[in-house]
């Protein structure tokens, strides 16, 4: 029977290996040429999101299902401060999903991915010991 701590530690894991495959995704999606580089956006969010319910997990704080990352950066205390800037992620995640809603251009989805990269590394420097072990 595995321990509280191995299923905390796989869940982590779990969420991270989400997170990634969303980068990976708005990576190639930037790379194609599209009229609306919404997609990319779309993933990015959907990343930032992952990569801070993985730090949510490995700290046992609880959150509702949400894609609100203003919200879930609140949950944090102060830890996740810097983070702040990620928020504008948040309308891509559920309001831009619709016909009707702004396209999004190269250069924002671009923004967009920068924003996600940021997301991963400050969350992967806060768990890298607790990953090591």
């Amino acid at each position: 029977m595995r321990s509280r701590e191995e299923v905390i530690r796989e869940f982590v894991q779990q969420w991270l290996n989400k997170a990634e495959s969303d980068l990976a995704a708005a990576d190639v999606l930037l790379t194609t040429d599209a009229l609306d580089y919404y997609p990319c956006a779309f993933h990015c969010q959907q990343a930032a999101e992952k990569f801070i319910k993985a730090y949510l997990v490995r700290h046992q704080i609880e959150f509702r299902k949400t894609h609100d990352l203003e919200f879930l950066l609140r949950l944090t205390g102060q830890q996740l401060e810097n983070l702040e800037s990620c928020t504008w992620l948040t309308p891509y995640g559920v309001e831009f999903r619709y016909p009707g809603e702004p396209e999004v251009d190269r250069a924002t989805a671009q923004h967009a991915l920068d924003e996600a990269r940021q997301v991963r590394q400050v969350i992967m420097e806060h768990l890298e010991s607790y990953l090591e072990n």
